[in-house]
Formats: structure tokens, sequence, C-alpha cells
């Protein structure tokens, strides 16, 4: 049954839900933009519906609300430690079709990844309900029909803004007894179904291609290009890389706290381990990896989807304009070149 609400009548209604649920949208901050005069969107608490940005794409994803870019894992003393405590509110976010197929990737690498569960991840997941917050055309840097992630069913109510108020289709019966008394629609989410950029995934069918591929000279542009600066990691709806850090208190060393941190594998270091050692020393090395990561080693492992959804924040973001669908383009003709190598040997 779907339903249209004034802004006043959301806004009574998000008072209503601020009982159980803090609820999460893409929200503005004006001047907090990277270039001066400029404006940041991106997830945080609302209290209202004007609060919300519906026709912008915001610059970060809905991932850090569910994964932060920095929380607490556990406190400690010299002889003792304490897990960190989690929030009893629920939490309700509304995302676009892409960042709820992100959430499911995400869902993969921290749920069920080699039979582990993080238990830091879960515990947040489990509060969560989604909204669907309606898209029909994206922006000039979105491919996600290409990805196959333009379109979700997997949420509690989907919402369409119009001129003052917002059509509201509701999927779980939990939420009905809220719109009692509301005007009633005809009201059923669309989604995009064409975008100005598109991308051809090149297959890579066996692990000769492979190992040449990542040999290959099409990854040396990007030592003079990519800066290694990790904005687009950041930006990314899939990416899960972290790191951990101890903080420590004043000036007792054994008392502190265990902080995961969101980190990059595009940042020189990334790789350093014990002894000197590092696997991947340049940005040609990094850009490779990534692009792999995304359009070839994940869905190897998992057998089902790419892990980019095409929400374009990458190229967003990068100061020096690297687009991911030119590299996959890119990557696509160094393949060809080795396919016919190898086939006149």
């Amino acid at each position: 049954m779907s339903f249209q609400l004034s802004f006043a009548e959301v806004n009574e209604l998000f008072a209503k839900l601020s009982a159980e649920y803090e609820i999460y949208a893409p929200k503005r901050f004006k001047n907090a933009g990277r270039y001066s005069d400029t404006d940041l969107i991106k997830y945080d608490k609302v209290t209202t519906v004007e609060e919300i940005v519906f026709d912008e794409k915001s610059d970060f994803p809905a991932k850090e609300v569910i994964n932060p870019i920095s929380q607490t894992l556990f406190y400690f003393t010299e002889d003792e430690y304490r897990a960190s405590k989690e929030q009893n509110k629920k939490m309700m976010i509304l995302m676009r079709p892409c960042d709820i197929n992100a959430m499911h990737h995400q869902d993969k690498i921290f749920l069920t990844n080699g039979g582990y569960e993080d238990i830091y991840y879960s515990r947040r997941k489990e509060r969560v309900k989604i909204v669907l917050l309606e898209c029909t055309k994206g922006w000039d840097t979105c491919f996600c029909v290409s990805m196959g992630s333009n379109k979700a069913d997997d949420y509690v109510m989907a919402v369409r803004a119009e001129e003052g108020s917002l059509k509201i289709e509701v999927k779980d019966e939990e939420f009905a007894p809220l719109f009692e008394g509301n005007t009633t629609v005809e009201f059923t989410p669309e989604f995009v179904e064409e975008n100005e950029l598109t991308v051809n995934i090149p297959e890579i069918k066996n692990k000769a291609i492979l190992t040449e591929l990542k040999k290959h000279d099409v990854w040396k542009e990007y030592n003079g290009r990519c800066i290694s600066c990790g904005a687009c990691t950041i930006a990314c709806a899939t990416c899960t890389c972290f790191t951990t850090t101890d903080i420590t208190y004043n000036e007792n060393q054994e008392v502190g706290e265990r902080r995961r941190t969101a980190a990059s594998c595009q940042i020189e270091g990334f790789t350093l381990c014990a002894g000197g050692h590092e696997y991947r020393t340049t940005a040609g090395d990094r850009m490779r990896y990534k692009v792999l990561h995304k359009f070839h080693d994940y869905k190897a492992r998992f057998k089902d989807y790419h892990m980019c959804v095409g929400c374009g924040r990458c190229m967003n973001r990068c100061p020096e304009a690297i687009s991911i669908v030119a590299a996959v383009e890119k990557m696509a003709k160094a393949i060809e070149e080795i396919e016919g190598g190898l086939d006149h040997e």
C-alpha cells in the first residue's frame, strides 16, 4: 500500500519514528566541500524531511552509517579489556539502489567471508531498516545499469520526492499503522533504465591471461597520474579495507582503546609487512589491484556479481580525474592483446 504525505505530515512521521529509530539520509553541509564555497553531501542523522537531499548524488556512500570510518572496538587497561557498547536505538537509512546493493557486498565481506562473522559490523547491521530512495535517471558518472545494481527490492519502505510532499510505498506491514488516516495513492518506485556511461566488463578466461595481465604495461600509466591519495576508496560504496590503532590515554601507556579506521589499498605503505617488504610499491601496482578486485577477483570468489556497483563516486572525488570506466576499457584492450599473443604461441 502507498501513501502521499505533505512535508509537514512527513515530519510528524519522523517524530513518531524517532522514539525507536535514528533516521539517516543524504544531508547537505554548507561550505564543507573540498573547494572553497562548495558544499558536501553525506549521510547523517536527520529530523526533518527538508534536510534530505533528494536531487543530488551524495559525495560519500551510505556504508559509513553501518561501517563507520572510525569506531572503537574495545577498551583496555593493564590487565583486562571491555568491548565497546552499541546503542539500543535502531537505524532507518534512506538509500539509493546502488548503495543497497553495495551493502550486500559489505555483508559478504563482514558476515560470511571464510565463515567468520565480524561482530562489530553485525551488531550495527541488525539494527538497520532500509528505505529505498527512488532514483530514476542517475548522474553523469553513474554506470549502475552496466553493473546490475540499478534496482533493489529488499526495503521496508520506498519514497519519491515531489513538490512539497512524499509518496511512500510501505512494504513491511510493521510500519502500516503509522499511516492510518493518510491519503492513499498508486505508487511503485521506478529505477534507472539507462545511464550516460556504460562499461563492458571483459572476461578473464584463465590463469594464464590473468598472470600476463598483471604484468601488462597498461598499469604503468597510473604511475604518472595517480597520486595515491586514497580518495577513491573512501568514497567507494563497497571498499572494506581498514587498519587498527591503539590509542593510549595520558601518561599511562597501558590504558586506552583500540580503534578500527578505514584504510585504502591505494595509499603507499598499505602492504608494508614486518621486515620491510612491500607487495605493491607503485601507483600502477595499486591501481591494478583495485581494478582487478572490483571487476574480477570478488566475483571469482563469491560466484555472483562484480564488486563495483557503478555509483561513480570514485570519479567524482579523484583529484586527477581518473575514470574507473576508462581503466576497465583499457584493461579490456590489454586482455585482447594477451589473448592474441597466446593464440599465436
